[in-house]
């Protein structure tokens, strides 16, 4: 089982960064798919969620109206657009697959897959 994430770097304030997470090794397709950050000193925060047919998705209040998540099917993929972040944005972003996009967005998190993270740092 691997979730690997991509796309992290250092962006201004308002300039747009797109992060990408591959699956592998199991079935990608029956599982939701989303994303998770974490910013130094603080909890794992949840950012987004997508159900299995991309068509449920759920995000997290700090981030709704600004990151847009997506899944390609295809080719086992799950996207995080981030649209106009923040300083405050700025943390280690983590994929994660699960039975369901609400079970990621409340957990419990017993059987959840894990990605290595991305390192997204938004600049003022």
């Amino acid at each position: 089982v691997q979730l690997q994430a991509s796309g992290g770097g250092l962006v201004q304030a308002g300039e747009s960064l797109r992060l990408s997470c591959a699956a592998s090794g199991f079935a990608f397709r029956l599982y939701a798919a989303g994303w998770f950050r974490q910013a130094p000193g603080k909890e794992r925060e949840f950012v987004a969620a997508v159900g299995k047919g991309g068509n449920v998705i759920v995000y997290g209040d700090s981030v709704k109206g600004r990151f847009t998540i997506s899944r390609d099917t295809s080719d086992n993929t799950v996207n995080l657009q981030l649209n106009s972040p923040k300083p405050e944005d700025t943390a280690v972003y983590y994929c994660a697959a699960g039975p369901s996009e609400w079970g990621l967005k409340v957990g419990p998190y017993d059987n959840i897959y894990w990605g290595r993270g991305t390192q997204v740092t938004v600049s003022s």
